[in-house]
């Protein structure tokens, strides 16, 4: 049998067209922002922000804008304690860990509503903490 030179052509092209991408992020949102999508620019601080761009692509913030990141807000005083809130986006969820000593293997425990809090378009509403004689750290990440 005769292999038609059209087909053998096509075979040999497709063969490329779907190599796997050296990023691990999004080809779309690295585009999105004009970052190269070769890998090189996957664990880059693109915008200086102390977020480099996989964990911008993780928390869906913007990698070219150093005010668009995952961040603690300055806690305030609250009726019931200390009121902590982050800035967020409304396309993730997030978790907060509360820890008394950073020094070390710091040990961070869960705290907050169940389940996590939805992000809103500038930042969930405050959690209350408890008012106590220990200092506390907190610490605000995205859900896996």
């Amino acid at each position: 049998m005769v292999i038609p030179a059209s087909l053998v052509a096509r075979w040999i092209l497709g063969a490329y067209e779907f190599q796997s991408p050296a990023s691990t992020l999004s080809f779309a949102w690295l585009q999105q922002f004009g970052l190269p999508t070769d890998g090189s620019a996957d664990f880059v601080d693109t915008d200086l922000d102390g977020h480099n761009n996989w964990q911008e692509w993780r928390a869906d913030t913007v990698p070219t804008n150093a005010l668009s990141r995952l961040a603690l807000l300055t806690p305030t005083n609250a009726p019931t304690g200390v009121a902590v809130s982050w800035q967020s986006v409304p396309t993730r969820s997030y978790f907060l860990e509360r820890g008394t000593n950073v020094a070390g293997i710091p040990v961070l425990l869960p705290f907050g509503h169940k389940p996590s809090p939805v992000g809103q378009a500038r930042r969930p509403s405050p959690i209350p903490s408890p008012p106590t004689a220990a200092p506390f750290f907190y610490r605000v990440g995205v859900q896996p």
